[in-house]
């Protein structure tokens, strides 16, 4: 973390993790509830081309969502008849490679048809770990989604199924967190879980910071400030560019 303090680092992850811990005490159904996340919020010092949406994909070296079984993840794939394989076909496909996490498949026209109301969204929403989806229908996603999953920051992860091979593709989307560039001068990225030991979350956190810093255009220099935060946090600095100061002459 060339520009980061990771002293800094890590008094913001002690901060939150404390943080965290004393708001489960308070409140019982916080512990019935999924492992709250941590996220890096990037500030930039320029909104970028909103006409072009870039998604950047940084590999973790601890996932957030480890194919063990212990994560529910749901699939939207390419109607059978438009082209795509059918429900039991992409179903028998993820048995045998053993991809048993992907506990739900839904088609682009059950999507549309099932989930077309505001509480059908947030259901589905509230239903899985992790949503992916099939590259080819990934451009309808915002039709068929809605705002809650952006919301909720479960916006799904595009998944190449025209390869033969799935496992590589949906383990490395699952391994990975998503950096994405176009709609305005702020981004959440999803960096580590607090049930992950403090040494986790600091490689997690430095994957990203670096992640952010080599997509970011201008690379550093386009970034204003970092941030630190869970769900229901504030926000904790972690680093602030210096401002650029007016050259100030003797005389003037």
């Amino acid at each position: 973390m060339k520009f980061v303090d990771e002293k800094q680092v890590g008094k913001a992850v002690d901060s939150l993790l404390t943080w965290v811990k004393s708001q489960n005490g308070r409140d019982k159904a916080r512990l019935l509830e999924d492992d709250q996340l941590l996220y890096v919020v990037v500030t930039l010092d320029k909104v970028p081309d909103q006409a072009n949406i870039t998604r950047h994909r940084i590999p973790l070296p601890h996932s957030l969502h480890p194919l063990d079984g212990a994560q529910e993840i749901c699939l939207f794939v390419k109607d059978g008849r438009l082209g795509g394989l059918s429900k039991k076909e992409v179903k028998a496909k993820l048995l045998a490679e053993g991809l048993s996490n992907v506990t739900k498949v839904i088609d682009a026209e059950k999507l549309s048809k099932n989930y077309n109301t505001h509480e059908g969204r947030r259901k589905l929403c509230g239903s899985y770990d992790l949503f992916l989806c099939d590259d080819r229908i990934f451009a309808k996603m915002p039709k068929y989604l809605g705002k809650i999953f952006w919301k909720k920051k479960k916006w799904p992860l595009s998944v190449k199924l025209t390869r033969k091979e799935w496992k590589g593709q949906i383990t490395a989307a699952c391994n990975s967190s998503e950096f994405e560039l176009g709609r305005g001068s702020c981004s959440v990225v999803k960096a580590a879980r607090v049930s992950q030991s403090k040494d986790e979350i600091m490689s997690n956190l430095k994957a990203i910071i670096e992640g952010v810093a080599a997509h970011t255009p201008r690379k550093w220099g386009g970034i204003q400030a970092l941030y630190l935060k869970s769900v229901d946090s504030v926000a904790l600095p972690i680093y602030q560019a210096i401002p650029e100061q007016p050259l100030k002459l003797d005389g003037f």
